[in-house]
Protein backbone atom coordinates (compact mmCIF):
# COMPACT_ATOMS: atom_id res chain seq x y z
CA UNK A 1 0.00 0.00 0.00
CA UNK A 2 1.12 3.48 -0.61
CA UNK A 3 3.02 5.44 2.09
CA UNK A 4 0.92 7.89 4.32
CA UNK A 5 3.18 9.94 5.90
CA UNK A 6 2.92 10.18 9.49
CA UNK A 7 -1.04 12.13 10.15
CA UNK A 8 -4.03 10.38 8.88
CA UNK A 9 -7.50 12.09 9.02
CA UNK A 10 -10.33 9.85 9.96
CA UNK A 11 -13.34 11.89 8.05
CA UNK A 12 -15.48 11.56 10.75
CA UNK A 13 -17.32 13.06 13.82
CA UNK A 14 -17.45 10.23 16.14
CA UNK A 15 -15.12 9.38 18.80
CA UNK A 16 -15.72 6.03 19.03
CA UNK A 17 -14.67 5.42 15.30
CA UNK A 18 -11.37 7.60 15.94
CA UNK A 19 -10.21 5.61 18.98
CA UNK A 20 -10.52 2.40 16.61
CA UNK A 21 -8.71 3.42 14.15
CA UNK A 22 -6.09 5.42 16.28
CA UNK A 23 -4.96 1.80 17.41
CA UNK A 24 -4.95 0.37 14.26
CA UNK A 25 -3.04 2.73 12.38
CA UNK A 26 -1.13 3.87 16.01
CA UNK A 27 1.11 0.46 15.03
CA UNK A 28 2.88 1.79 12.28
CA UNK A 29 3.35 4.91 14.18
CA UNK A 30 0.66 6.79 12.35
CA UNK A 31 -1.26 9.53 14.25
CA UNK A 32 -4.81 10.14 13.59
CA UNK A 33 -7.22 13.00 13.62
CA UNK A 34 -10.77 13.60 13.20
CA UNK A 35 -13.06 16.18 11.24
CA UNK A 36 -13.53 17.54 14.93
CA UNK A 37 -9.86 18.57 14.96
CA UNK A 38 -10.05 20.48 12.02
CA UNK A 39 -13.98 21.61 12.97
CA UNK A 40 -14.88 20.06 9.49
CA UNK A 41 -18.51 20.13 8.89
CA UNK A 42 -20.15 16.89 7.68
CA UNK A 43 -20.77 16.56 3.79
CA UNK A 44 -24.05 16.05 2.06
CA UNK A 45 -23.89 12.66 0.56
CA UNK A 46 -25.40 12.51 -2.29
CA UNK A 47 -24.41 9.36 -4.03
CA UNK A 48 -26.57 6.30 -4.47
CA UNK A 49 -23.97 3.57 -3.52
CA UNK A 50 -21.84 3.31 0.07
CA UNK A 51 -18.14 3.86 -1.79
CA UNK A 52 -19.51 6.83 -3.80
CA UNK A 53 -20.29 8.53 -0.37
CA UNK A 54 -17.38 7.17 1.60
CA UNK A 55 -15.89 9.02 -1.19
CA UNK A 56 -17.40 12.26 -0.65
CA UNK A 57 -16.47 12.54 2.89
CA UNK A 58 -12.80 11.61 2.08
CA UNK A 59 -12.46 13.74 -0.72
CA UNK A 60 -14.02 16.26 1.33
CA UNK A 61 -11.37 16.04 4.42
CA UNK A 62 -8.63 15.78 2.15
CA UNK A 63 -9.45 18.84 0.16
CA UNK A 64 -9.86 20.60 3.43
CA UNK A 65 -6.47 19.72 5.16
CA UNK A 66 -4.25 18.53 1.98
CA UNK A 67 -4.00 15.16 4.54
CA UNK A 68 -4.86 11.66 3.44
CA UNK A 69 -8.51 10.69 5.03
CA UNK A 70 -10.03 7.67 5.53
CA UNK A 71 -13.76 7.66 5.78
CA UNK A 72 -16.41 5.05 5.32
CA UNK A 73 -20.19 4.64 5.11
CA UNK A 74 -22.25 1.52 6.21
CA UNK A 75 -26.19 0.26 5.79
CA UNK A 76 -28.45 -2.80 5.84
CA UNK A 77 -29.94 -3.88 2.42
CA UNK A 78 -32.81 -6.07 2.41
CA UNK A 79 -33.46 -8.55 -0.05
CA UNK A 80 -37.14 -8.03 0.20
CA UNK A 81 -37.04 -4.47 -0.56
CA UNK A 82 -35.13 -4.75 -2.99
CA UNK A 83 -32.26 -3.50 -1.27
CA UNK A 84 -33.41 -0.71 0.56
CA UNK A 85 -32.85 1.35 2.74
CA UNK A 86 -29.03 0.73 1.64
CA UNK A 87 -27.76 3.91 1.39
CA UNK A 88 -30.44 5.72 3.07
CA UNK A 89 -30.29 3.69 6.13
CA UNK A 90 -29.47 6.10 8.34
CA UNK A 91 -32.39 8.90 6.59
CA UNK A 92 -34.85 6.21 7.48
CA UNK A 93 -34.44 6.76 11.31
CA UNK A 94 -34.23 10.58 10.61
CA UNK A 95 -36.39 12.66 13.04
CA UNK A 96 -36.62 16.51 14.15
CA UNK A 97 -35.18 15.28 17.34
CA UNK A 98 -32.22 13.20 16.32
CA UNK A 99 -32.31 9.52 14.41
CA UNK A 100 -34.19 7.02 15.66
CA UNK A 101 -34.11 3.47 14.66
CA UNK A 102 -36.66 1.49 16.40
CA UNK A 103 -38.69 3.99 14.17
CA UNK A 104 -36.57 2.80 11.53
CA UNK A 105 -37.19 -0.96 12.30
CA UNK A 106 -40.63 -0.38 12.99
CA UNK A 107 -40.62 0.50 8.58
CA UNK A 108 -38.54 -1.67 7.92
CA UNK A 109 -41.19 -4.84 9.43
CA UNK A 110 -44.34 -2.72 8.22
CA UNK A 111 -42.69 -2.49 4.17
CA UNK A 112 -41.79 -6.46 4.66
CA UNK A 113 -45.26 -7.45 5.54
CA UNK A 114 -47.11 -4.60 3.21
CA UNK A 115 -45.01 -6.43 0.46
CA UNK A 116 -45.81 -10.04 1.32
CA UNK A 117 -42.17 -10.78 1.18
CA UNK A 118 -41.20 -14.22 1.82
CA UNK A 119 -39.69 -15.55 5.19
CA UNK A 120 -36.58 -15.94 5.88
CA UNK A 121 -35.91 -12.10 5.39
CA UNK A 122 -32.48 -12.08 3.98
CA UNK A 123 -30.38 -9.23 4.05
CA UNK A 124 -27.10 -7.79 4.92
CA UNK A 125 -24.56 -5.13 6.50
CA UNK A 126 -22.11 -3.68 4.28
CA UNK A 127 -19.29 -1.83 4.90
CA UNK A 128 -17.17 0.51 2.48
CA UNK A 129 -14.07 2.04 3.70
CA UNK A 130 -11.96 4.61 1.08
CA UNK A 131 -8.31 5.60 1.93
CA UNK A 132 -7.81 8.75 0.16
CA UNK A 133 -4.51 10.64 -0.64
CA UNK A 134 -4.08 13.95 -2.00
CA UNK A 135 -3.04 13.45 -5.25
CA UNK A 136 -5.95 11.57 -5.94
CA UNK A 137 -4.93 7.61 -5.39
CA UNK A 138 -7.34 5.57 -3.61
CA UNK A 139 -7.83 2.41 -1.96
CA UNK A 140 -11.18 0.93 -0.93
CA UNK A 141 -12.42 -1.91 1.39
CA UNK A 142 -15.39 -3.96 1.39
CA UNK A 143 -16.57 -6.19 4.04
CA UNK A 144 -20.13 -7.37 4.84
CA UNK A 145 -22.09 -9.93 7.15
CA UNK A 146 -25.17 -11.77 6.04
CA UNK A 147 -28.27 -12.87 7.95
CA UNK A 148 -31.83 -12.44 8.40
CA UNK A 149 -34.18 -9.71 10.02
CA UNK A 150 -36.22 -10.87 12.61
CA UNK A 151 -39.36 -9.32 14.44
CA UNK A 152 -40.17 -8.59 17.11
CA UNK A 153 -36.17 -6.78 17.82
CA UNK A 154 -34.22 -8.72 20.26
CA UNK A 155 -31.56 -7.66 22.91
CA UNK A 156 -30.40 -4.00 23.87
CA UNK A 157 -26.33 -3.69 23.28
CA UNK A 158 -25.00 -2.50 20.00
CA UNK A 159 -26.95 0.00 17.93
CA UNK A 160 -29.26 0.73 14.62
CA UNK A 161 -30.61 -2.20 12.82
CA UNK A 162 -28.70 -4.60 15.39
CA UNK A 163 -31.97 -5.98 17.32
CA UNK A 164 -33.51 -7.04 14.45
CA UNK A 165 -30.34 -8.30 12.42
CA UNK A 166 -29.25 -12.40 13.02
CA UNK A 167 -26.23 -13.02 11.19
CA UNK A 168 -25.59 -16.33 9.37
CA UNK A 169 -24.85 -19.25 11.88
CA UNK A 170 -26.30 -17.65 14.85
CA UNK A 171 -29.58 -17.90 16.91
CA UNK A 172 -29.13 -14.48 18.38
CA UNK A 173 -29.19 -10.86 17.08
CA UNK A 174 -26.24 -8.88 16.87
CA UNK A 175 -28.03 -6.82 20.18
CA UNK A 176 -27.63 -9.87 21.84
CA UNK A 177 -24.02 -10.28 21.41
CA UNK A 178 -21.25 -8.87 23.73
CA UNK A 179 -19.41 -5.59 21.86
CA UNK A 180 -16.70 -8.22 21.04
CA UNK A 181 -18.75 -11.27 19.54
CA UNK A 182 -20.51 -9.04 17.51
CA UNK A 183 -17.65 -6.70 16.24
CA UNK A 184 -15.66 -10.28 15.58
CA UNK A 185 -18.18 -10.46 13.03
CA UNK A 186 -19.43 -7.55 11.68
CA UNK A 187 -19.29 -6.42 8.21
CA UNK A 188 -17.20 -3.28 9.79
CA UNK A 189 -14.72 -5.93 10.87
CA UNK A 190 -14.65 -7.45 7.52
CA UNK A 191 -13.75 -3.89 6.67
CA UNK A 192 -11.25 -3.53 8.44
CA UNK A 193 -9.32 -6.91 8.39
CA UNK A 194 -9.06 -6.12 4.53
CA UNK A 195 -7.50 -2.38 5.25
CA UNK A 196 -4.86 -4.35 8.10
CA UNK A 197 -4.00 -6.96 5.47
CA UNK A 198 -2.98 -3.35 2.85
CA UNK A 199 -1.28 -2.77 5.86
CA UNK A 200 1.17 -6.02 6.59
CA UNK A 201 -0.50 -6.31 9.77
CA UNK A 202 -2.23 -9.35 11.34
Amino acid sequence: MKPLGDTLLIATHNAGKLEEYAALFGAMGIACKSNRDFDLPEPDETETTFVGNARIKARAAVDATGLPALADDSGIEVDGLDGRPGVHTADWAETPNGRDFDMAMARTHRELLALNAPKPWTGRFRATLVLLWPDGHEEVFEGAAEGQLVWPPRGTTGHGYDPMFQPDGETRTFAEMSFEEKNARSHRAAALQQLRDAMGLT
